[in-house]
């Protein structure tokens, strides 16, 4: 059974998934917001692109490489991007990023995903926002954490895996920010790391 996360709880992916853990998937999920329209009633919606990235970096905390939707796979092809979606159409995960964690360079230490609203709309105008830590090797959720904290920010720090110890660990961040890309938050992930 998949853990619910709560902003700034920390998991052993060890414990929750169980040994031989070598292949996760982070899936991000969202829709847009409906609108009042006359009388409180619907009056359409706006398409919100929301982009996942994944940022890997070493122990000195220099960032080694980006996964994003202008990069869809790492430069040593252990972590893989679904793809763009621009809408957040349709059920289930709209982006995934997958993450090949026994192929991750040994000098990696952590990875940090963001999401961030391209189009520069808030996370007011964005509800059933989620992010889950999935096993790739049976598709069981191993983590949940919500992000449907509506506000006027218009990106996230949503989650860490970091290695402690030899062991994968998962951190829910959950820190809001500004920024129509992870550039933008770099000096709020730098605290993180």
């Amino acid at each position: 059974m998949a853990v619910n996360l709560q902003k700034g709880q920390k998991i052993s992916l060890e414990k929750e998934a169980g040994t031989g853990l070598t292949r996760v998937i982070m899936g991000l999920g969202w829709d847009v917001a409906k609108k009042k329209g006359f009388f409180g009633f619907g009056g359409g919606s706006a398409e919100i692109d929301l982009d996942s990235s994944c940022l890997m970096f070493d122990e000195a905390g220099q960032m080694v490489d980006i996964v994003w939707f202008r990069q869809l796979q790492s430069k040593d092809t252990s972590i893989k991007h679904s793809g763009d979606n621009r809408t957040g159409a349709g059920e289930g995960d709209d982006e995934q990023i997958s993450v090949d964690l026994s192929r991750v360079p040994a000098q990696v230490k952590s990875l940090v995903f963001t999401v961030n609203s391209f189009t520069g709309q808030s996370f007011s105008q964005v509800e059933n926002a989620f992010c889950r830590l999935i096993n790739a090797a049976n598709n069981q959720e191993i983590a949940r954490y919500n992000l449907s904290c509506q506000g006027d920010h218009s990106a996230q720090i949503m989650a860490k895996l970091y290695k402690h110890n030899g062991e994968w660990k998962m951190h829910a961040i959950g820190e809001n920010g500004q920024g129509r890309t992870f550039e933008q938050l770099m000096p709020q992930i730098r605290s993180y790391l």
